[in-house]
């Protein structure tokens, strides 16, 4: 019986080779995001691509907006590669895009993509100049474009023919609904110029990008209606904290449902100096908790209540979580498929035991007025009882004994 609440099947979309990573098609949904950094501070933006791809960001766009930047790419990108991080740039253009990539072949060679915004690409009679001169590069580099919509800087000659049109409609649509058109047909009629001047649909990437959910769910509605280019999803400007993560989700979460999407950022405002890697956590995040990917051991961790007064289940699930984040790098390495482990950090009776059991390898800690007793479950068995102030460390060191014994070159050769 089929589930009615399973996934839409997957939107079949061109497939799109960026730099060795597969966008669209059969690939599993691509995980990307972008620096913050001064591309021209070779050092510090070398060091923020690294932190995201170890952390799992499969592409990485940075900003090409000058001279001073273009010269630094491919700097960047044998800085990289000298610390063996190989993931593929994306150089995000703006304005003068195709002066850029003239002036700097080595910035246009190094680059896995370019991104380049309709909206801003050149106004009336140099547009289409400007748009063609990226495209010819792209052609020329053997480079896939992604043609990236943004509302904030929608073709207003565009957006005023489409309202015009509309207001001599017999059955005019709303104002919104007229830009959601303008939105798609950007994109669209963009993608098609493209076509005509060389580039094949198989290095073409679209995104429209708006701040709103609903104004996202119906353009990517649309577009997916309409076109079999691959689609990178985002909300623009999601904002700060939770409320950027919980719009990003909400949107994403419905399109991805729906079959919607071949690659998505998180475009989340990080706290003054904090770490940019959350977005690429937050999209890993996503995509595994709605059983598309596996990136990371899922660790289920009761939210606590009046019997949960001591501290202890929250404190081990922290840093049973930090452990696993920071040693995820190698472990991708050492132990092939480690990413599908689940692991249980519960805090009382009422469920402890019984979501331990689930769970490959859990621990059930003690509620208040409890025995000061953690029995710990593998693969659904008792195996041992942990006391004593050291719980938390020996619990630790039998995950990674588990891990070990699971997915290790012992184990590997057993098979």
């Amino acid at each position: 019986m089929q589930n009615p609440f399973a996934p839409a099947p997957r939107r079949r979309s061109v497939a799109v080779d960026v730099g060795g990573v597969t966008v669209g098609g059969d690939a599993p949904i691509v995980v990307q995001s972008m620096t913050n950094t001064d591309t021209a501070d070779i050092e510090g933006t070398a060091r923020q691509v690294a932190d995201l791809a170890r952390a799992g960001s499969e592409l990485v766009r940075i900003t090409v907006d000058r001279d001073e930047a273009a010269a630094a790419v491919p700097h960047i990108r044998d800085r990289l590669a000298r610390w063996g991080v190989r993931v593929p740039l994306v150089g995000d253009f703006h304005y003068i895009g195709h002066k850029l990539l003239a002036d700097h072949p080595a910035c246009a060679e190094a680059l896995a993509k370019y991104r380049i915004n309709p909206g801003n690409v050149g106004f009336k009679a140099k547009r289409d100049s400007q748009f063609g001169a990226i495209v010819e590069k792209a052609i020329q580099y053997g480079k896939p474009v992604r043609i990236g919509v943004n509302w904030g800087s929608l073709d207003q000659e565009l957006l005023t023919h489409l309202m015009d049109e509309n207001a001599g409609s017999e059955a005019p649509r709303t104002a919104r609904e007229v830009m959601h058109e303008a939105i798609v047909q950007s994109g669209l009629l963009s993608a098609a110029r493209a076509e005509e001047i060389g580039l094949p649909r198989s290095r073409i990437v679209i995104s429209a990008k708006v701040s709103q959910v609903q104004d996202l769910v119906a353009v990517y509605g649309e577009l997916a209606r309409r076109c079999d280019y691959a689609l990178h999803l985002g909300l623009t400007e999601a904002g700060m904290g939770s409320k950027g993560l919980v719009a990003s989700s909400a949107a994403m979460g419905i399109l991805l449902q729906q079959g919607i999407g071949d690659t998505i950022r998180y475009s989340l405002t990080p706290e003054p100096g904090g770490d940019r890697t959350r977005e690429v956590i937050a999209a890993q995040e996503l995509l595994q908790t709605m059983g598309f990917r596996s990136f990371v051991p899922v660790v289920a961790a009761c939210p606590g209540c009046g019997r949960t007064t001591s501290t202890v289940f929250q404190e081990l699930a922290r840093d049973i979580q930090d452990h696993i984040r920071t040693n995820m790098p190698a472990w991708r390495e050492k132990y092939p498929g480690v990413e599908a482990l689940n692991l249980a950090v519960m805090g009382c009776i009422v469920n402890g035991p019984g979501e331990s059991k689930h769970a490959d390898i859990g621990i059930s800690l003690p509620g208040t007025g409890e025995s000061p007793a953690a029995p710990v479950f593998i693969d659904g068995q008792k195996a041992t009882t942990l006391r004593g102030p050291g719980i938390a460390e020996a619990f630790t060191r039998l995950v990674e004994d588990y891990i070990e014994a699971r997915f290790g070159k012992g184990a590997r050769a057993a098979e």
